[in-house]
């Protein structure tokens, strides 16, 4: 029995996710997609219409992940500032693992691709909103001082984007757990005495 086409294109999805990860989207040929789906290159062309397009499932197969998990690990938390330092360290380990989303994020040789600057776009407006829902709702228990929520969850935001290739160079992973730490205090506690 043939399986049916959107599970045969999800194995697809699965496996050429491997390859980009492995060789990334500018070494990955269709061939070698095929070849590991043990698959003619026709029938890869049957489910997708090009590399890119195949690109563009896997990258947005790893934003769904990202948002499910985070929904189920993050947002479930009742402290504001629980769920703060949990959606930091949430996001730099888990963006470490989708290779190709942060890639999709962050390359500039990928930022020609059509679906490449939506999805940016999308992944910043979602952080901002979660970042801002955490504050208002730190708020509202009287855990945070903020003026202004989504002000300074652009701050924040912009803040972890800076410093995510720092975090992302270090190797060892006890370092980039300190690394965190730090940010979270700094971010949290800023650096004047009161």
């Amino acid at each position: 029995m043939i399986p049916p086409k959107d599970d045969a294109k999800a194995k697809i999805v699965e496996i050429a996710r491997e390859i980009f990860t492995r060789f990334g989207f500018k070494k990955t040929t269709m061939e070698e997609i095929a070849v590991a789906s043990r698959k003619g290159k026709s029938s890869i062309y049957y489910y997708f219409t090009s590399k890119e397009d195949v690109f563009k499932a896997v990258v947005e197969r790893e934003a769904e992940e990202m948002k499910e998990e985070l929904e189920e690990q993050v947002l479930s938390i009742d402290d504001p500032v629980d769920r703060l330092k949990a959606f930091f360290a949430f996001r730099l380990k888990k963006l470490k693992e989708l290779s190709n989303y942060y890639a999709a994020l962050r390359s500039e040789y990928l930022s020609h691709l059509e679906f490449v600057e939506k999805i940016r776009k999308n992944f910043d407006q979602e952080e901002i909103k979660v970042v801002r829902q955490i504050l208002e709702d730190g708020v509202n228990k009287e855990k945070f001082v903020v003026d202004d929520p989504s002000l300074s969850a652009v701050a924040i935001v912009t803040a972890m984007k800076g410093l995510e290739v720092p975090l992302f160079l270090s190797k060892e992973k006890s370092n980039m757990e300190s690394r965190i730490d730090n940010l979270i205090n700094f971010l949290f506690y800023g650096i004047v005495k009161r």
